[in-house]
């Protein structure tokens, strides 16, 4: 049985088709890739999946509970998208575990395993204002497993990081799916794609173009 099923789902905005009638299939515990170019609909499409947005028509079901209908959000999900809000006046430790006093989940042995897996100190009083564009991805990329989230949806991963840090981060996502996790990454990197997934989905204007 599949884990996540994707139902002729589409998504109309303004009378423009976002997703076209998707219809997918993933088990759990692989690494998928969702290869295309910016305004294909990757990350769309990934936002669909996590439940932000409500489908025109279809629907997305994570172990046989529909998004939107059953459950409001999909369950047990890290999100990496674009414009995630941290909170700039605050260190990394500071942020994760102000995220973690919501759910309950995550342990302060967690938040930093979480900051040392990606690269940051999580002794580091700085303040992430003070912070590059790569340092606030590897944040963002703490923030969306450090809960042990069962499914991962993340949008351009490696934006902003140097090769060691992009070679650290594929040895991380690995790791995940050893422990049976879920990865769906959304990237214009074909090169990258190839070297981490199980299966890539090419997606243009909104389709998924063929079966890999």
């Amino acid at each position: 049985m599949s884990y996540l099923e994707i139902e002729n789902y589409t998504k109309v905005i303004r009378q423009e088709t976002i997703l076209n009638h998707l219809t997918i299939s993933l088990e759990k515990g692989k690494i998928y890739g969702l290869y295309g170019r910016n305004g294909s609909g990757k990350t769309m499409l990934l936002r669909a999946i996590a439940g932000l947005i409500m489908p025109t028509e279809g629907f997305v079901k994570i172990n046989d509970q529909i998004i939107t209908k059953d459950v409001d959000f999909a369950p047990h999900t890290g999100i990496l998208i674009e414009h995630m809000n941290m909170l700039s006046y605050l260190s990394a430790k500071e942020n994760l575990e102000g995220i973690a006093k919501i759910q309950k989940i995550a342990s302060e042995e967690d938040i930093i395993e979480a900051l040392n897996a990606v690269g940051l100190d999580p002794q580091s009083k700085k303040r992430v204002f003070r912070y590059s564009l790569g340092m606030k991805q590897k944040l963002c990329l703490a923030q969306s497993f450090f809960e042990h989230q069962e499914l991962l949806l993340l949008d351009e991963p490696t934006n902003a990081l140097d090769e060691e840090s992009v070679q650290r981060i594929m040895m991380l996502f690995e790791s995940f799916k050893e422990e049976g996790r879920t990865l769906i990454i959304a990237s214009h990197d074909r090169d990258f794609l190839e070297s981490i997934c199980d299966r890539i989905l090419p997606i243009k204007k909104g389709t998924i173009e063929k079966r890999h």
